[in-house]
């Protein structure tokens, strides 16, 4: 379960906005809820018009003349990219554009296996082929030691890139990169492909026309797909490169879009990120980059749709291998629920597929709430990747395992880390100590909703306005809406239950909601519950028939307590842990008897979520904290199986009476009331 919270715009700001700006009252809403309070500052935001000056990048002019001296002296150039989209798109940016210009030049990308970066093998097998000057786009800025080797084999150097500048920078003709501490760039956020584009209008002498048509759609792609922040030059980029990717006449794109059902349709962030970017990127995890790179370098479209239908089926395995993964997690977390009680999840497998452990990473944050960091055992080396949020730095608890790591890097939200043979358990115990120690209130999981939304909101008009703030993505979240006291008046199922939807009553308004990938049965609902909602909102064209979209993003009754809730939580899985908790609390927290045998006699022979049987008990005495230790003594005695692929619990048939009195949780908190008397 997530907090929620729910944003409150001043009614004032959402007004001048309105009449100032020209938006609907949801959009006004949305954009005050997101700080802007001035319509300049709004004009500002959502009106980008162009890119900057490339030349306004620190080393961009050198970089240009390095380069465009080496295609007048035909030089042998080689463009040094990475395996996901953003290196694959930089790369293919970069390569066209000399290859058109009649330079020398071809590519080397890494394979997965070779690990991120410039490499030395990688640069023996580059001066092998006679380059003498080799160009990276997504990467180099850390490259110290390889910078110098590979002048020491007699090549020159230009780097361009977007990531963080460490103490020094590489040796090289040029270094474009806007984190340089001496670039004083104004727009500080672009991906890979972005620079690279930015590096062709600046080989073209700084005009953007011929880099932005010709390669404006794969530079959107790259952006949304490198999850950067869509603000500033980066709206501008997208818009404009999914105007291109909507009517592509590229044969890779139409491609594409065919293996993913697309042809015809139009393209925006979302068909971006969970449509076109996973395939390229599944080229980087389960074959060779070189595929992705292949398919946008072909003209025809017949050798283009057999490249498309190849990342298809590599990004099928990657569904595969993720799903067989989770399952396994799954398994392994039924077996031995105190995985996931820690403060963080550590979990670490035999030979799971490294090019998707850092998605499981991200979907077991998701599921459970809590900073996670997964590893593999594959040949002895134990390899891995964590996924964190709110005030948990990924990179601060790696740095204070560091004694047990081989290697490790990261930023706040995400890390990669190599533990050191033999070490793995000691370092799921310094995880949890640094958590323990600085997280002494571990953060929550949130959903934000942006506004509270009206019956009388809900209209076409409304709705379609709040267009004007696309492309959504990182830093320009899709809004989402608060829906108060939402009667269910019906359930129905969705594709063979695969999904759900509610009729619902607003006041004097009915309209329907649909819950994606949750069965009728799984959502715990039934006909005549009082809800509250947090969902989004879009428009649905049926037959010609235009109507409001409602999606469920998350629902609970209504008037649910959850600062009590997370509190109980808390306290019920530090006991676990063997924390102390304050004297007080133990009392509250024993179950009685009688308490048990009603949480038992009230789970339906099909099972139910947990979280749903403790909402329907609706017993002032049962607190939830007193539930989930009446639950897990269930567990622990084998009356009751607690799933954690949907938290269902559900009556093991038994053949003989159990003794409470001795599950280990209820002893253990015996033990600690004897000691408060």
């Amino acid at each position: 379960m997530k907090k929620w919270t729910v944003g409150m715009p001043d009614r004032k700001t959402v007004s001048s906005l309105m009449l100032s700006c020209g938006v609907s009252s949801l959009a006004a809403a949305a954009i005050a809820s997101k700080g802007y309070s001035s319509p300049e500052s709004v004009m500002e935001a959502l009106n980008v018009s162009e890119l900057s000056d490339p030349f306004l990048i620190k080393d961009m002019q050198k970089a240009a003349d390095t380069i465009n001296a080496a295609i007048d002296s035909d030089e042998r150039i080689c463009i040094y990219g990475d395996y996901d989209c953003d290196g694959i798109m930089a790369t293919v940016i970069l390569y066209s554009y000399l290859a058109e210009a009649g330079a020398d030049v071809f590519y080397y990308i890494p394979e997965r296996s070779e690990g991120y970066g410039l490499n030395m093998k990688a640069i023996d097998s580059i001066a092998e082929e006679g380059a003498s000057l080799i160009v990276t786009v997504d990467n180099g800025i850390s490259a110290i030691s390889e910078a110098e080797y590979i002048y020491s084999k007699g090549m020159k150097l230009v780097v361009t890139d977007h990531h963080q500048q460490g103490e020094l920078l590489p040796r090289a003709e040029a270094v474009a990169d806007p984190h340089r501490h001496d670039c004083f760039s104004p727009f500080k956020y672009m991906c890979g492909a972005g620079i690279a584009l930015k590096l062709v209008a600046a080989l073209d002498g700084g005009d953007y026309t011929m880099a932005l048509e010709q390669f404006g759609d794969l530079a959107a792609i790259a952006t949304v797909a490198d999850i950067v922040s869509l603000t500033g030059e980066n709206r501008f980029l997208v818009s404009y490169g999914m105007e291109l990717l909507s009517n592509s006449d590229r044969p890779s794109i139409m491609a594409l879009k065919e293996v993913c059902g697309l042809t015809d349709k139009p393209v925006d962030s979302q068909v971006i990120g969970f449509g076109l970017a996973p395939r390229i990127n599944a080229a980087g995890r389960f074959g060779s980059p070189k595929t992705a790179a292949e398919l946008f370098l072909c003209e025809d479209y017949d050798e283009a749709l057999t490249a498309a239908r190849e990342l298809d089926r590599l990004n099928n395995m990657r569904k595969d291998a993720e799903n067989s993964i989770i399952s396994e997690i799954e398994a392994m977390i039924d077996k031995e629920p105190k995985l996931i009680r820690g403060r963080v999840i550590f979990l670490c497998g035999k030979d799971w597929h490294h090019g998707v452990i850092g998605i499981v990473a991200s979907r077991i944050v998701e599921k459970f709430g809590k900073p996670c960091f997964i590893a593999s055992e594959t040949e002895g080396e134990i390899r891995g990747s964590a996924r964190s949020f709110g005030e948990f730095s990924v990179f601060d608890a790696l740095t204070a395992c560091s004694d047990v790591l081989e290697k490790f890097g990261g930023h706040p939200g995400a890390g990669g880390f190599t533990i050191k043979n033999g070490k793995a358990d000691e370092f799921g115990q310094l995880l949890e100590k640094y958590a323990l120690e600085n997280h002494k209130v571990m953060p929550i999981a949130e959903i934000k909703a942006d506004i509270p939304i009206s019956p009388t909101e809900l209209t076409v008009e409304n709705v379609q306005g709040l267009s004007v703030l696309e492309p959504f993505g990182t830093d320009n979240e899709k809004p989402l809406f608060y829906i108060e006291k939402a009667e269910i008046t019906d359930i129905m199922p969705l594709s063979d239950g695969a999904h759900t939807k509610l009729h619902i009553k607003l006041g004097f308004t009915q309209a329907d909601a649909l819950i994606f990938r949750k069965s009728p049965s799984e959502t715990g609902l039934a006909k005549g519950d009082i809800c509250d909602m947090i969902v989004n909102l879009g428009i649905n064209e049926f037959r010609g028939k235009t109507s409001v979209s409602i999606v469920v993003c998350d629902i609970r009754p209504h008037m649910f307590e959850q600062n009590k809730y997370f509190a109980a939580n808390s306290a019920f899985e530090a006991f676990l842990r063997g924390e102390e908790l304050p004297q007080n609390y133990y009392p509250s927290m024993y179950p009685s008897r009688d308490d048990v045998v009603k949480i038992y006699k009230a789970i339906p022979n099909e099972g139910i979520c947990s979280d749903t049987l403790y909402i329907r008990l609706n017993d002032r005495n049962i607190n939830y904290c007193k539930f989930c230790i009446a639950a897990e003594a269930l567990r622990q005695l084998g009356l009751v199986t607690v799933s954690c692929s949907d938290t269902k619990i559900k009556r093991v048939k038994v053949s003989q009476k159990a003794d409470l009195d001795s599950a280990a949780v209820l002893v253990s908190l015996r033990s600690k009331l004897a000691k408060s008397h």
